[in-house]
């Protein structure tokens, strides 16, 4: 006769055999490729002792090519949820030594009801990514599949924060479920992300390339823009994910949780010293925020892609927010349309999560040439307006030196609803920069003289006197106060302070049309 104790035996026998997933030699070859194993990546997400798992004993009910044979514990992917800072996630990770983490219709069905399980408890969804792509053993339902997945990627955003982390391969229809998600991590070397792979581009157009240069985690970081964050080790991408998620709420009817921090005077003498005068001379942002933000706080999405605008996450008293910072050393700090991509998306997630909005504006204008015009410079630009137009969420500018024409308007100006706007006194405000604005003006003038030069620069300096200052702006409403730069960050707590109870609508709709 059976009892009880041969029944829980065989439960732990079965777990046990689920935990090893495709064996002990599987695991080793992933451990080979200097990768973990999809147990371990979530041992090192989430806090120690905190993972329940679901659902770990479905398995694929394929009949063809073979299936039937083989057995795949979990079906290929780990799901469940845990903490991460003491506070809930849901995740799934994917186990590249049970079928290659091929999706299949139950290994979909478990990420879909995981995700289910975020979005009705309002907790961030992390998805730990290695996989060999659809399986095709299992033919259509393998891509409906994915199809259930990118529904609640689409129908989820907004509500609670969806982070994807590439760990291996992403090719084919699985990319597209990262690049709906709203941050991507990715592992030096050991990851990629791609449509096509180098095969069938080489079959397709004869263009020779290797998996790590045409998906890799530098191209993504660097070039298409479809990857947020890279790391050398796992563990450090892990991390990173985990410093991530401490910036974040929960959902979309949270605020950020704050902290407490001491007393320090947040007078700051060294911001004078960091901005040349000189309004063509280049410096580094960064420098402006670690002056502004709390010490060590800041943390920069996108750093290597459209490097003339800076985005990121800091504290500023304790309190998130999010930075939209012109970049002076690249491109004079120009918009272009990468950098019109970059800093919309992130404006609009942090009007999802309820994340006040600073921005350092020091622009010389949207980049000219025929290849942004013929690119869409105009549409990607009208993005920055659209999203800055329609955020709700506390929204401060600091004008640190330029602000010129239509980038100006774009970078939350007042007439598109910025709450606060401050300049510093050194700050040049105007349709065009005063040498170009001379150059038309007086075009006739200067040309007609007897030293043109000398009356050149003698209309430039006119000019700025008359109009590129931030008194003109300020006497007309457009900049509510001119600042001593050294009060930045306390003129920004103030203003935090004042706003964090604020309540904006919007005209009731379905949803925006933005120009994509």
């Amino acid at each position: 006769m059976v009892d009880i104790y041969e029944k829980i035996n065989e439960l732990y026998d079965r777990r046990r055999e689920v935990e090893m997933g495709g064996g002990d030699e599987r695991i080793e070859k992933q451990h080979q490729k200097g990768k973990l194993t999809a147990r371990e990546r979530i041992e090192l997400l989430v806090d120690k002792g905190s993972f329940i798992e679901l659902n770990p004993f479905i398995e694929h009910r394929s009949t063809d090519f073979g299936l039937e044979d083989q057995k795949g514990p979990g079906d290929g992917v780990v799901t469940g949820y845990g903490k991460v800072n003491g506070r809930p996630i849901y995740l799934f990770s994917q186990d590249f030594t049970v079928f290659g983490g091929a999706l299949g219709e139950m290994h979909a069905k478990k990420i879909a009801n995981v995700m289910d399980l975020a979005a009705k408890n309002g907790a961030p969804f992390v998805g730990l990514n290695d996989s060999g792509g659809a399986r095709i053993q299992e033919g259509v339902v393998s891509l409906d599949g994915y199809g259930q997945i990118f529904y609640r990627n689409s129908i989820y955003s907004g509500v609670i924060p969806q982070i994807s982390v590439i760990m291996g391969p992403c090719a084919g229809g699985a990319v597209y479920s990262p690049a709906i998600t709203d941050f991507v991590f990715m592992v030096e070397k050991t990851s990629q992300m791609f449509i096509t792979g180098p095969k069938v581009i080489e079959t397709v157009t004869g263009e020779k390339i290797s998996a790590e240069d045409l998906g890799g985690a530098k191209v993504h970081n660097t070039i298409s823009g479809n990857a947020h964050f890279s790391g050398t080790t796992e563990e450090e991408v892990l991390e990173n994910v985990r410093k991530l998620l401490s910036y974040l709420p929960q959902n979309n009817e949270e605020k950020p949780s704050r902290m407490e921090v001491s007393e320090e005077d947040d007078y700051r003498p060294d911001l004078t010293d960091i901005i040349p005068f000189d309004a063509i001379r280049p410096y580094d942002v960064r420098k402006v925020i670690e002056q502004v933000a709390d010490r060590d706080s800041f943390m920069e999405i996108h750093k290597d892609f459209a490097k003339n605008i800076v985005v990121g996450f800091a504290k500023i008293k304790g309190e998130t927010v999010g930075l939209i910072c012109n970049q002076p050393k690249f491109m004079a700090g120009g918009l272009d349309i990468d950098s019109s991509d970059k800093a919309s998306r992130f404006i609009r997630f942090c009007d999802s999560f309820n994340i006040p909005l600073i921005t350092f504006e020091d622009v010389t204008g949207f980049f000219p040439g025929v290849k942004q015009e013929h690119g869409g410079i105009i549409r990607h630009g009208a993005k920055i307006l659209f999203a800055y137009s329609e955020a709700t969420v506390p929204k401060l500018t600091v004008i640190l030196r330029k602000a010129y024409g239509g980038a100006y308007v774009a970078l939350n100006s007042k007439s598109i609803g910025a709450d606060l706007v401050f300049a510093w006194p050194n700050a040049e405000i105007a349709v065009m920069g005063p040498q170009g604005a001379a150059n038309i003006i007086f075009a006739r003038e200067i040309q007609n003289s007897e030293n043109p030069e000398a009356v050149r620069q003698q209309k430039i300096e006119e000019y700025r006197d008359k109009f590129a200052n931030p008194y003109v702006a300020a006497s007309r409403g457009m900049v509510d106060d001119v600042i001593d730069p050294r009060e930045t960050r306390i003129k920004i707590i103030q203003a935090l302070e004042m706003l964090r109870n604020k309540k904006e609508t919007r005209p009731g709709k379905k949803h925006s049309n933005m120009p994509l």
